[in-house]
């Protein structure tokens, strides 16, 4: 079982900056990657960014440029650095740690991010 906690969330206007962290804790030598993703009022979850065990990275195309995902392994920590915020970035935040093991994953509570025009 591996317990994921997001922080960093909150209201910043547009062209701002804000990074996310999610902490895991638990079985996280099961994790092979690490991904954000977001879900905006009526409309679906959608992958932000994602990270996996070797370094590499990917980034949905509406953030490329603006968004950096990173990890901190000595504290168990990845961070979604969000430059050159626009409105539409507004959305509650999901982490998610993908297990080694088919099927499995495992989500954080999510924090909100809003960003006023």
């Amino acid at each position: 079982q591996v317990h994921l906690v997001e922080s960093g969330g909150g209201l910043v206007q547009a062209g701002g900056s804000l990074r996310l962290s999610c902490t895991a804790s638990g079985n996280i030598s099961s994790i092979k990657a690490m991904i954000w993703y977001r879900q905006a009022p009526g409309l679906q979850r959608e992958l932000v960014a994602g990270i996996l065990n070797d370094g590499r990275t990917d980034y949905a195309d509406s953030v490329k440029g603006r968004f950096t995902i990173s990890r901190d392994n000595a504290k168990n920590t990845v961070y979604l650095l969000m430059n050159s915020l626009k409105p539409e970035d507004t959305a509650v935040y999901y982490c998610n740690a993908v297990s080694a093991r088919v099927g499995v994953d495992y989500w954080g509570q999510g924090t909100q991010v809003t960003v006023s025009s």
